[in-house]
């Protein structure tokens, strides 16, 4: 019987079938561009290939858009029609149970497929996704330590585990460990994208603004072909820039690199959640500082009106809701809200996170683009200790804790301006007198 590049059996037509399912899961893992392309020549040597199935289904899932979902659902029915063994079967269980909208379910399925297989790099990378998405750093961490042992650079993907272990390790705040695995991932292969990453966000959170700046221009040579995740790292460098009040350089990483219009990743999918929360989150900042951001929100605003109701993407809504009221699109604002609602009423791993997080946060956008800053700060205040749970990492959060510390100040709410600051100086290790979005309210409130 075939096996993928780790060893595990595979059910696939043939030895070419299963090289090329491994190649597909390759360019999944470095973020290749060509990932669904290279998907498409695995599936016309074998159609029935049970985790090529799975590997449709997950594609339809990463891209958090419920018009893809049926997809998921689709080739979730196909896998358990063609799975050969009890790991393909859990695979496609697990996938079932994402499109349903059981993301815990999921999360167990891979889990428990780990304990079985722990050099399933699918399984594992599909557990990482998810649990970031969900905003529980110490469940990547748990899952990278325990498969860890069964890792080394003999085994192919490994430096994807150790990508993964740097990110982990970087959200629970183990900077040390996340930037000595995120580099060694880097030496084993320079493209690596998600560890380049990594390293990216050890360097943000300790403030190394020059180094950030200089690791991502070192390395930018070996990105051709990379997919969205490119936009993402091209963000990363035009917040060091934003610190360091660089902010024309900020505005042409914006026009020419993260929200390049004219680029094919852009256009192939326009309103890719991580771009639109890239580029809401930068105009967000720019705006803070006073920066003239011209009529960049109209074409996100849009995108936001065709979006309404679909709230796969917990920690996107925010963001659109940005886009709206940034163009003064209120009566698309309320919609938004009414369908955030109403998708918090159904079943599912992200109805409690609409209710408790994204809606009180995406109300408090709205107050705070309206001038009433008083209710965006009583909305959003329950929803602090919680809205980490809509995901997204510390950095990208971040715009979050200055929407609320902004609002606090214009409101004269000095108490619970205090009680940010005192927040992100517990969190962040960087003091909020050196951090653009901060330093005037920490140099007002006495924290």
């Amino acid at each position: 019987m075939p096996t993928d590049a780790q060893g595990q059996a595979l059910t696939a037509a043939s030895d070419a079938a299963a090289a090329a399912y491994d190649h597909v899961v390759q360019g999944y893992l470095k973020y290749r561009a060509d990932a669904g392309l290279r998907l498409k020549a695995a599936l016309a040597l074998d159609p029935e290939m049970a985790m090529g199935q799975v590997l449709q289904g997950a594609f339809a899932m990463l891209a958090y858009n419920t018009q893809h979902v049926p997809r998921a659902r689709e080739a979730a029915t196909a896998a358990a029609r063609f799975a050969g063994n009890d790991r393909e079967r859990a695979h496609a269980a697990a996938l079932m149970r994402w499109a349903d909208g059981d993301v815990d379910g999921a999360l167990g399925a891979w889990e428990a497929i780990l304990a079985q297989h722990p050099r399933d790099i699918l399984a594992f990378r599909l557990h990482h996704f998810c649990a970031f998405w969900l905003g529980r750093a110490g469940q990547m961490l748990r899952s990278v330590d325990a498969v860890g042992p069964h890792w080394s650079e003999a085994v192919p993907g490994f430096g994807s585990i150790l990508a993964c272990r740097c990110f982990a390790n970087e959200e629970c705040g183990h900077y040390t460990e996340a930037e000595e695995a995120g580099r060694a991932a880097v030496t084993l292969d320079p493209g690596d994208l998600w560890a380049t990453h990594g390293v990216a966000h050890v360097l943000e959170m300790q403030g190394r603004r020059g180094e950030g700046i200089a690791w991502l221009k070192a390395l930018e040579q070996h990105w051709d072909g990379g997919s969205n995740l490119l936009h993402h790292l091209w963000w990363h460098r035009a917040m060091y820039h934003l610190e360091r009040g660089e902010h024309d350089e900020v505005l042409d990483l914006y026009d020419r690199g993260f929200r390049n219009l004219g680029s094919a990743l852009t256009q192939a999918m326009p309103d890719l959640y991580i771009d639109v929360q890239n580029a809401a989150s930068m105009l967000f900042r720019l705006r803070r500082q006073g920066v003239d951001v011209g009529n960049r929100w109209e074409e996100l605003a849009d995108k936001a009106e065709a979006r309404i109701g679909d709230c796969l993407s917990a920690f996107t809504l925010p963001h659109w809701m940005m886009a709206l009221t940034a163009t003064g699109r209120f009566q698309a604002a309320a919609r938004m809200l009414d369908g955030m609602r109403e998708a918090a009423s159904k079943p599912g791993t992200i109805a409690p996170i609409l209710r408790d997080a994204a809606i009180p946060v995406s109300e408090a956008v709205l107050a705070h683009a309206q001038g009433d800053h008083a209710r965006a700060v009583e909305v959003m205040r329950p929803a602090l200790s919680v809205m980490h749970r809509m995901g997204g990492s510390h950095a990208q959060q971040d715009v979050l804790e200055q929407l609320f510390l902004d609002a606090a100040m214009k409101a004269g709410a000095t108490e619970d301006a205090r009680m940010l600051l005192e927040r992100v100086a517990g969190r962040h290790p960087v003091a909020p007198e050196r951090r653009a979005g901060y330093a005037e309210a920490a140099k007002a409130v006495r924290h």
